[in-house]
């Protein structure tokens, strides 16, 4: 369960400027989501994930995402940025970008895949369109599938801002093996 406590500037009982900001946060243990893989479909892991059913990821409870959907072929991420977030030019970094980028479209593939099967990316291509502030609102990071075969899969991930407006884009490619039987 994440337990996030966030000092934004613009919160009433914001620090001084220029003092430290904290962040606090807990994840649940890997291995549990590792156990499932050989047992549950790709799509059913993600949904019980959404569900509240199965803990997030850790990766999930360190960038703070604040939602995820799952169908068969789609993923959808959501983020609210933060200042913790950010890089030296005061946007958010293009590491927390790719990492929405490479989570949506990745689950996305892993989305369409049977019990016994799974995947990692070999690669991811990202075009930065667009600098990420606390004034973007909610990001919304959707990916889809564009093809799958039996050995590996295209898949594309879309960022967008409060707006609508689109805040970056990628495509990565996943290799698709089958898993070690238990």
């Amino acid at each position: 369960m994440s337990q996030t406590q966030i000092s934004p500037a613009s919160a009433p009982d914001a620090p001084a400027p220029g003092a430290p900001r904290t962040r606090t946060f807990s994840w649940s243990d890997p291995a549990e989501h590792a156990s499932l893989l050989g047992r549950r479909s790709g799509l059913e892991l993600l949904q019980a994930m959404s569900a509240g059913d199965l803990p997030a990821p850790p990766i999930m409870h360190l960038i703070g995402a604040a939602g995820l959907t799952a169908e068969e072929g789609s993923v959808t991420i959501e983020l609210d940025p933060q200042e913790f977030h950010y890089n030296p030019l005061g946007t958010v970094h293009g590491g927390v970008i790719s990492t929405l980028l490479d989570t949506a479209a990745a689950c996305s593939v892993h989305s369409t895949l049977p019990a016994g099967v799974g995947y990692t990316s070999m690669d991811l291509n990202v075009k930065f369109l667009r600098a990420v502030t606390l004034d973007s609102g909610r990001l919304t990071c959707t990916g889809a599938v564009l093809q799958r075969g039996r050995r590996t899969a295209l898949a594309e991930a879309r960022l967008t801002d409060a707006a609508g407006r689109l805040i970056a884009h990628a495509t990565s490619s996943c290799l698709i093996f089958p898993l070690p039987t238990p």
